[in-house]
């Protein structure tokens, strides 16, 4: 079965659509409006072998915020979509990624329950003209949605553009390892429970 799935979301601040493949090859189509975002979610696409296509329209002569979160929650339920029953998949996932001086680890769980630990000190509150809060406000909307366990460390770093790069490569990596079937378990769900 093909997991896929497009969704659609729009509010009074966002109109928002994401389309992902997760077993795509890293290709991306991205317009947020936000060019630091739209190079953050082509990390996760390509080092998370995801097919990502994001088309946003926000309230950006206000600030970036709302169209940060909302890309958030719309690729967590566009993920939790085209997860389907999680049947055969691996679960858990994690990575560690450098980029020069800076080093960030990633660990998840898709877990069918949302949490996120975020725990990153930037060196700098802006990145051009990018807010750096706002990337704690993109996970806390996907982990919500996507309904996964998230921890997201930056380990170490001097420049920010560096921390918060490791931390999307991270991403990408880690989800990648946690969705892959486990021919081990062969379609079987990976939970003493049974679910997921």
């Amino acid at each position: 079965m093909k997991r896929t799935a497009k969704v659609t979301r729009k509010t009074l601040e966002t109109n928002i659509s994401v389309e992902i493949n997760i077993d795509g090859s890293g290709k991306s189509d991205l317009n947020s409006g936000i060019g630091f975002l739209d190079h953050m979610m082509e990390q996760i696409s390509r080092h998370g072998l995801f097919d990502l296509k994001i088309k946003a329209e926000g309230d950006l002569h206000i600030d970036a915020h709302h169209t940060v979160e909302d890309i958030g929650i719309t690729i967590g339920q566009a993920f939790l979509k085209a997860m389907g029953d999680r049947s055969g998949i691996r679960r858990y996932g994690h990575a560690y990624v450098p980029l020069d001086e800076a080093l960030s680890r990633v660990a998840l769980d898709i877990s069918g329950r949302p949490g996120l630990e975020f725990n990153a000190e930037f060196t700098r509150a802006r990145i051009g003209d990018f807010d750096v809060d706002l990337l704690h406000e993109f996970f806390q909307g996907f982990t919500n949605h996507a309904n996964v366990t998230l921890h997201i460390d930056n380990l170490k770093g001097e420049n920010a553009h560096h921390q918060s790069e490791t931390i999307f490569k991270a991403f990408g990596r880690a989800l990648r390892i946690a969705v892959e079937h486990d021919e081990k378990i062969k379609g079987e769900t990976p939970s003493t429970k049974g679910s997921l």
